[in-house]
Protein backbone atom coordinates (compact mmCIF):
# COMPACT_ATOMS: atom_id res chain seq x y z
CA UNK A 1 0.00 0.00 0.00
CA UNK A 2 1.19 3.52 -0.78
CA UNK A 3 2.12 5.62 2.28
CA UNK A 4 -0.69 8.16 1.83
CA UNK A 5 -3.73 5.90 2.35
CA UNK A 6 -1.98 4.01 5.14
CA UNK A 7 -1.09 7.20 7.04
CA UNK A 8 -4.58 8.64 6.64
CA UNK A 9 -6.22 5.47 7.91
CA UNK A 10 -4.29 5.83 11.14
CA UNK A 11 -6.64 8.71 11.91
CA UNK A 12 -9.57 6.30 12.01
CA UNK A 13 -12.89 8.20 12.14
CA UNK A 14 -10.97 11.48 11.74
CA UNK A 15 -9.45 10.45 8.40
CA UNK A 16 -11.73 12.67 6.32
CA UNK A 17 -10.94 15.66 8.55
CA UNK A 18 -7.19 14.97 8.44
CA UNK A 19 -7.20 14.67 4.65
CA UNK A 20 -9.08 17.97 4.34
CA UNK A 21 -6.69 19.79 6.68
CA UNK A 22 -3.58 18.50 4.92
CA UNK A 23 -4.93 19.27 1.46
CA UNK A 24 -5.96 22.74 2.58
CA UNK A 25 -2.33 23.61 3.23
CA UNK A 26 -1.78 23.58 -0.53
CA UNK A 27 -5.11 24.31 -2.22
CA UNK A 28 -8.50 25.69 -1.28
CA UNK A 29 -10.86 23.36 -3.11
CA UNK A 30 -13.88 25.40 -2.08
CA UNK A 31 -12.48 28.49 -3.80
CA UNK A 32 -11.69 26.37 -6.84
CA UNK A 33 -15.24 25.00 -6.91
CA UNK A 34 -16.69 28.50 -6.50
CA UNK A 35 -14.62 29.75 -9.44
CA UNK A 36 -15.76 26.81 -11.55
CA UNK A 37 -19.38 27.55 -10.70
CA UNK A 38 -18.93 31.16 -11.81
CA UNK A 39 -17.32 30.08 -15.07
CA UNK A 40 -19.81 27.28 -15.81
CA UNK A 41 -23.00 28.07 -13.88
CA UNK A 42 -25.50 25.72 -15.51
CA UNK A 43 -23.82 22.37 -16.15
CA UNK A 44 -26.20 19.41 -16.20
CA UNK A 45 -23.93 16.49 -17.14
CA UNK A 46 -20.55 16.55 -15.42
CA UNK A 47 -17.59 14.19 -15.77
CA UNK A 48 -14.83 14.32 -13.17
CA UNK A 49 -11.71 12.55 -14.40
CA UNK A 50 -9.37 11.27 -11.68
CA UNK A 51 -11.79 11.80 -8.80
CA UNK A 52 -9.61 9.97 -6.27
CA UNK A 53 -11.33 9.40 -2.97
CA UNK A 54 -13.95 12.06 -3.63
CA UNK A 55 -12.76 15.40 -2.18
CA UNK A 56 -13.49 17.45 -5.31
CA UNK A 57 -16.57 15.39 -6.07
CA UNK A 58 -18.08 16.63 -2.80
CA UNK A 59 -17.66 20.22 -3.93
CA UNK A 60 -19.02 19.52 -7.40
CA UNK A 61 -22.24 17.94 -6.15
CA UNK A 62 -22.79 20.81 -3.70
CA UNK A 63 -22.38 23.48 -6.40
CA UNK A 64 -24.40 21.54 -8.96
CA UNK A 65 -27.12 19.79 -6.93
CA UNK A 66 -29.33 19.21 -9.98
CA UNK A 67 -26.60 17.89 -12.27
CA UNK A 68 -25.80 14.28 -13.07
CA UNK A 69 -22.18 13.67 -12.01
CA UNK A 70 -19.99 10.80 -13.23
CA UNK A 71 -16.76 10.49 -11.22
CA UNK A 72 -14.10 8.14 -12.58
CA UNK A 73 -10.66 6.96 -11.56
CA UNK A 74 -8.48 3.91 -12.04
CA UNK A 75 -7.91 3.48 -8.30
CA UNK A 76 -10.10 0.96 -6.47
CA UNK A 77 -10.39 3.51 -3.63
CA UNK A 78 -12.39 5.96 -5.70
CA UNK A 79 -15.04 7.84 -3.75
CA UNK A 80 -14.06 6.19 -0.45
CA UNK A 81 -14.01 9.46 1.52
CA UNK A 82 -16.92 11.10 -0.30
CA UNK A 83 -19.33 12.77 2.11
CA UNK A 84 -22.28 14.16 0.20
CA UNK A 85 -25.49 13.48 -1.64
CA UNK A 86 -25.22 10.18 -3.48
CA UNK A 87 -28.43 10.50 -5.49
CA UNK A 88 -26.83 12.32 -8.42
CA UNK A 89 -23.28 10.91 -8.49
CA UNK A 90 -21.93 7.66 -9.93
CA UNK A 91 -18.40 6.46 -9.11
CA UNK A 92 -16.90 4.19 -11.76
CA UNK A 93 -13.45 2.59 -11.90
CA UNK A 94 -12.44 3.11 -15.52
CA UNK A 95 -10.31 5.14 -17.91
CA UNK A 96 -11.62 8.28 -19.58
CA UNK A 97 -10.84 6.62 -22.91
CA UNK A 98 -13.59 4.11 -22.09
CA UNK A 99 -16.04 6.94 -21.41
CA UNK A 100 -15.09 8.68 -24.66
CA UNK A 101 -15.84 5.53 -26.67
CA UNK A 102 -19.12 4.90 -24.86
CA UNK A 103 -20.41 8.48 -24.49
CA UNK A 104 -18.71 10.80 -26.98
CA UNK A 105 -19.63 14.50 -26.93
CA UNK A 106 -21.94 13.91 -23.96
CA UNK A 107 -20.76 16.10 -21.05
CA UNK A 108 -21.20 19.86 -20.77
CA UNK A 109 -18.55 20.07 -18.03
CA UNK A 110 -15.42 17.95 -17.61
CA UNK A 111 -13.14 18.47 -14.60
CA UNK A 112 -9.51 17.36 -14.29
CA UNK A 113 -8.10 18.57 -10.96
CA UNK A 114 -4.52 17.89 -9.83
CA UNK A 115 -4.32 14.70 -11.84
CA UNK A 116 -2.01 15.42 -14.78
CA UNK A 117 1.26 15.36 -12.80
CA UNK A 118 0.46 11.77 -11.80
CA UNK A 119 0.00 10.70 -15.45
CA UNK A 120 3.10 9.45 -17.32
CA UNK A 121 4.13 11.87 -20.05
CA UNK A 122 3.62 9.33 -22.82
CA UNK A 123 0.05 8.65 -21.65
CA UNK A 124 -1.03 12.30 -21.59
CA UNK A 125 -1.97 12.69 -25.28
CA UNK A 126 -4.43 9.80 -25.02
CA UNK A 127 -5.89 11.23 -21.80
CA UNK A 128 -6.39 14.71 -23.23
CA UNK A 129 -7.72 13.51 -26.57
CA UNK A 130 -10.28 11.37 -24.72
CA UNK A 131 -11.35 14.38 -22.65
CA UNK A 132 -11.61 16.38 -25.86
CA UNK A 133 -13.89 13.68 -27.28
CA UNK A 134 -16.24 13.72 -24.28
CA UNK A 135 -16.99 17.47 -24.40
CA UNK A 136 -20.45 18.20 -25.74
CA UNK A 137 -20.87 20.96 -28.34
CA UNK A 138 -20.72 24.23 -26.43
CA UNK A 139 -19.33 22.41 -23.39
CA UNK A 140 -16.51 23.32 -21.00
CA UNK A 141 -13.37 21.73 -19.61
CA UNK A 142 -11.96 23.01 -16.31
CA UNK A 143 -8.33 22.07 -15.74
CA UNK A 144 -6.54 22.49 -12.39
CA UNK A 145 -2.85 21.77 -11.90
CA UNK A 146 -0.03 22.62 -9.51
CA UNK A 147 2.61 24.51 -11.52
CA UNK A 148 6.32 24.47 -10.74
CA UNK A 149 7.96 27.46 -9.06
CA UNK A 150 11.17 28.11 -7.13
CA UNK A 151 9.40 28.72 -3.82
CA UNK A 152 9.78 26.58 -0.67
CA UNK A 153 6.07 25.73 -0.74
CA UNK A 154 6.58 24.19 -4.17
CA UNK A 155 9.32 21.93 -2.85
CA UNK A 156 7.17 20.94 0.14
CA UNK A 157 4.08 20.28 -1.95
CA UNK A 158 5.77 18.23 -4.65
CA UNK A 159 7.96 16.36 -2.17
CA UNK A 160 5.07 15.37 0.08
CA UNK A 161 2.90 14.43 -2.91
CA UNK A 162 5.58 12.16 -4.30
CA UNK A 163 6.17 10.49 -0.95
CA UNK A 164 2.50 9.99 -0.09
CA UNK A 165 1.38 8.87 -3.54
CA UNK A 166 4.43 6.79 -4.39
CA UNK A 167 4.12 8.00 -7.99
CA UNK A 168 6.81 9.37 -10.25
CA UNK A 169 5.50 12.90 -10.71
CA UNK A 170 6.05 15.29 -13.60
CA UNK A 171 4.77 18.86 -13.25
CA UNK A 172 4.47 21.66 -15.78
CA UNK A 173 5.61 25.26 -15.52
CA UNK A 174 2.94 28.00 -15.76
CA UNK A 175 3.85 28.58 -19.40
CA UNK A 176 3.89 24.85 -19.92
CA UNK A 177 0.29 24.55 -18.74
CA UNK A 178 -0.94 26.96 -21.42
CA UNK A 179 1.19 25.31 -24.11
CA UNK A 180 -0.06 21.88 -23.08
CA UNK A 181 -3.71 22.91 -23.34
CA UNK A 182 -3.14 24.74 -26.62
CA UNK A 183 -1.63 21.60 -28.13
CA UNK A 184 -4.88 19.69 -27.58
CA UNK A 185 -7.61 22.30 -27.86
CA UNK A 186 -6.06 25.22 -29.75
CA UNK A 187 -5.31 28.67 -28.34
CA UNK A 188 -8.76 30.03 -29.21
CA UNK A 189 -10.45 27.50 -26.92
CA UNK A 190 -8.63 28.71 -23.77
CA UNK A 191 -10.97 31.31 -22.28
CA UNK A 192 -9.48 32.00 -18.84
CA UNK A 193 -6.43 31.10 -16.75
CA UNK A 194 -6.45 32.12 -13.08
CA UNK A 195 -5.01 31.02 -9.75
CA UNK A 196 -6.77 29.89 -6.58
CA UNK A 197 -5.59 30.30 -2.97
CA UNK A 198 -3.52 29.90 -1.01
CA UNK A 199 -0.67 29.67 -3.56
CA UNK A 200 -0.15 31.00 -7.07
CA UNK A 201 1.03 27.54 -8.07
CA UNK A 202 -2.65 26.53 -8.24
CA UNK A 203 -3.43 27.27 -11.89
CA UNK A 204 -6.98 26.84 -13.18
CA UNK A 205 -7.88 27.06 -16.86
CA UNK A 206 -11.23 27.20 -18.61
CA UNK A 207 -11.45 25.59 -22.03
CA UNK A 208 -14.64 26.02 -24.01
CA UNK A 209 -15.63 24.77 -27.41
CA UNK A 210 -18.23 26.59 -29.44
CA UNK A 211 -21.35 24.70 -30.46
CA UNK A 212 -19.91 24.39 -33.99
CA UNK A 213 -16.35 23.43 -33.01
CA UNK A 214 -15.47 19.73 -33.50
CA UNK A 215 -13.25 17.60 -31.34
CA UNK A 216 -9.61 17.15 -32.34
CA UNK A 217 -10.11 13.79 -34.10
CA UNK A 218 -12.87 15.34 -36.19
CA UNK A 219 -10.62 18.23 -37.15
CA UNK A 220 -7.87 15.96 -38.46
Amino acid sequence: MRPGPLIRRLFGPYEHWAAEVFRGMFVNLDDFADLMKIWVPNAQRILEVGCGEGAMTERITRRYPNASVTAIDITPRLGRLYRGDTSNVTFTQEYVEDVARREPASFDLIVLADVLHHVPVDARPSLMNAIDQTIAPGGSFVFKEWAISSSPIDWICRGSDQYLSGDELSHLTPNGVEAFLTDTFGADAIRRIETVPPWKNNLVALVQRSAQSPAKDDRE
